[in-house]
């Protein structure tokens, strides 16, 4: 006859369960042991792959207890062959399915072009309708002083401003420089135009090539890489091989971020 042996470990020494989560493709966590986070981009027998947001891989065990989900600890467990719903934005956010999208405020941001507009909503998207926030574009920042008091910007109609080339010296930055309103964040990125700010890797190609100064950077682009000169098709090319945040450079998503939390702060 088999003997009983029951658990006398006490209570408080007995580790609380914890959920099992699917290891979900994209689905954003962090590894206990080496605070490594990034997204799930594959699952297999005993292991989880991860890459974080500069596009870097690590492997680590299915163990139990073995990472962070928003903050609590979960074991990943192989998903189920059902595709799964999202569980994140392409900007990497907590996805909300059927959430409804939020009465506009009257805070905005403004970006300098249309193609930056596109690759705004390509990726922060479905936050900006959830939080309510408008993108507008300008064509270039030289009237920005004057734009920024038409806006009339205030505590509760915040204006956040994404310029290119923001860099120290350029005429971007002087102008930059006279929207002195607490109200108003003007923020940039160091590429020439947004297209930098899509990472090659994403196009497969090497690097973005260097345009000789006096070239419209745009045509010089497309004659360096073998594209036919048509500007807008080749943008449309690069736009659509952008699919998450993890396609554009961290000069960009910080800026961004930034942007989104200045124009919502209460």
């Amino acid at each position: 006859m088999r003997s009983y042996h029951p658990d006398l470990t006490p209570p408080w020494k007995k580790s609380a369960p914890v959920p099992e989560v699917p290891a979900d493709r994209d689905l954003v966590v962090e590894e206990v042991a080496t605070g490594f986070c990034g997204a799930v981009i594959r699952c297999e027998a005993g292991t989880v792959t991860l890459e974080d947001r500069f596009g870097k891989h690590r492997v680590f065990p299915l163990e139990p207890r073995g990472f962070l989900l928003e903050g609590k600890v979960v074991t990943l467990v192989r998903p189920s062959a059902a595709p799964a719903r999202p569980t994140r934005t392409a900007s990497g956010s907590v996805a909300v399915p059927g959430a409804r999208a939020r009465v506009a405020r009257a805070g905005r941001i403004y970006v300098e072009g249309r193609h930056d507009a596109e690759l705004v909503e390509r990726v922060w998207g479905d936050d900006l309708r959830i939080e309510g926030v408008v993108v507008e574009y300008l064509e270039g920042v030289d009237d920005l002083p004057s734009i920024v008091a038409e806006f009339g910007p205030a505590p509760d109609a915040r204006l956040g401003v994404l310029v290119d080339h923001l860099v120290p010296g350029s005429k971007e930055s002087r102008i930059a420089a006279q929207a002195t309103s607490p109200d108003v964040l003007v923020v940039g990125h160091p590429y020439i135009d947004v297209w930098e700010a899509v990472k090659p890797s994403s196009l497969g190609i090497p690097a973005w090539p260097r345009v000789p100064r006096g070239q419209d950077w745009k045509t010089g682009v497309c004659r360096a890489l073998g594209w036919p000169e048509n500007t807008g098709a080749a943008w449309q090319h690069i736009l659509s091989r952008v699919t998450s945040y993890k396609d554009l450079e961290p000069e960009l998503l910080g800026r961004v971020e930034e942007l989104i939390d200045f124009v919502t702060a209460p």
